[in-house]
C-alpha cells in the first residue's frame, strides 16, 4: 500500500512515519544513498507499507527550509528560549540563530524563560523592538507560557535555546504531560546535560508539532548566509539599509555615509545587535 505523511522521528537509520492511517516504522531506499539524500525529521515523504506493518520511505517532497544540525526541516517558527539566569545566554548567539531564521524565511518567538529565577530585563531590552515577538516565561511555574499560543497555533515548531534553558520543560508546560526529561544545571560549569539525543516531532494542542531540539550552540544550516545579504537577516536593520550612500554597503565600522550605524549611535539599533552582526559578517560567531 502506497500512503503519504510527515516524518516525525529519525534514530539510527530508522524514520518513523505518521500517515492518516497510523504510524510506521521505515527504512529509507537504497537509492536516496546513491542520490546523496538523507531523510530528516519534518520531511513531507511517500512510503511502500510492508506485510510486516514496516515500511520503505520511497520519496521524499521538496523542502521548504532545513538545518542541518539538528537535522529537521519544513519548520514554521522557531521558538528560541533565553536566559539571564543559570545557564545565562550569549546575546550573539540568540542573533545568529534569529539571522539564520530570518535567511530561511522562518518565524521567530523569542522566550525569556527562567524569569521566576531571573527577569530576563537586559535580554527584554536589547529584543523587544526588534521585530519578532519577545515573550518573557517560567516554564517551570507555568507564568507567561499561554502566550505563546497566538504564535504558534496550526504550525510546526522548533524549540533552540542552550542546555538547561528549559525547552523540555517548556514541552511538559505545553502538553501539560509533564512526562518528558529535564536537565538538571550543573551550577559548576553553568550549563545544562543534554536531555534531548535526536530530533523528534511532537503533538501538541491547538494542532501544534514541536521539535525539541539539542543544545543550539550547534545549529547550522545547509549554507552560509552571504555577506551583503546579512544585514536583511537583522530585522531592525530593513528600514535603514536602503538610506546608506553607498550600493552595497557593508554597514562596517569606518565606511562612510552609513544609515545603519547612524542608527546605532543615534540609539534606534541596539548596540548588542550590531556587535552582533559584525560577529557574524566577520565569521567569529
Amino acid at each position: 500500500m502506497i500512503l503519504t505523511g510527515r516524518l516525525v522521528r529519525s534514530i539510527s537509520g530508522f524514520y518513523t512515519v505518521r500517515c492518516d492511517e497510523g504510524e510506521f516504522l521505515c527504512r529509507a531506499r537504497g537509492l536516496f544513498r546513491l542520490k546523496g539524500v538523507t531523510p530528516l525529521t519534518g520531511d513531507f515523504v511517500t512510503i511502500e507499507t510492508l506485510p510486516d506493518g514496516s515500511g520503505s520511505i520511497t520519496h521524499v517532497a521538496e523542502r521548504r527550509n532545513a538545518l542541518v544540525r539538528p537535522p529537521v526541516c519544513n519548520i514554521d517558527a522557531l521558538v528560541v528560549l533565553v536566559s539571564e539566569a543559570t545557564p545565562r545566554t550569549d546575546p550573539s548567539i540568540v542573533d545568529k540563530m534569529t539571522a539564520m531564521a530570518a535567511y530561511r524565511d522562518i518565524e521567530v518567538i523569542l522566550l525569556i524563560n527562567k524569569c521566576d529565577l531571573d527577569p530576563g530585563d537586559m535580554l527584554f531590552e536589547i529584543y523587544k523592538t526588534v521585530g519578532f515577538p519577545v515573550i518573557k516565561t517560567s516554564a517551570l511555574t507555568g507564568d507567561g507560557v499561554a502566550a505563546l499560543w497566538p504564535y504558534i497555533s496550526n504550525k510546526c515548531i522548533a524549540l533552540a535555546g542552550n542546555s538547561g534553558v528549559g525547552k523540555s520543560a517548556l514541552l511538559n508546560a505545553l502538553d501539560g504531560s509533564g512526562g518528558r526529561p529535564t536537565g538538571e544545571v550543573s551550577e559548576r560549569l553553568g550549563r545544562g546535560r543534554h536531555t534531548t539525543r535526536h530530533v523528534e516531532l511532537f503533538a501538541l494542542p491547538h494542532n501544534v508539532l514541536a521539535a525539541d531540539t539539542p543544545g543550539f550552540a550547534a545549529l547550522d544550516a545547509l549554507e552560509p548566509i552571504p555577506a551583503p545579504e546579512l544585514a536583511e537577516c537583522f530585522l531592525e536593520f530593513r528600514s535603514f539599509i536602503m538610506d546608506c550612500r553607498f550600493t552595497g554597503c557593508l554597514h562596517k565600522e569606518g565606511q562612510k555615509d552609513c544609515a545603519v550605524r547612524e542608527a546605532v549611535e543615534e540609539g534606534r539599533i541596539h548596540p548588542s545587535r550590531y556587535a552582533g552582526y559584525l560577529k557574524m559578517l566577520e565569521g567569529t560567531a
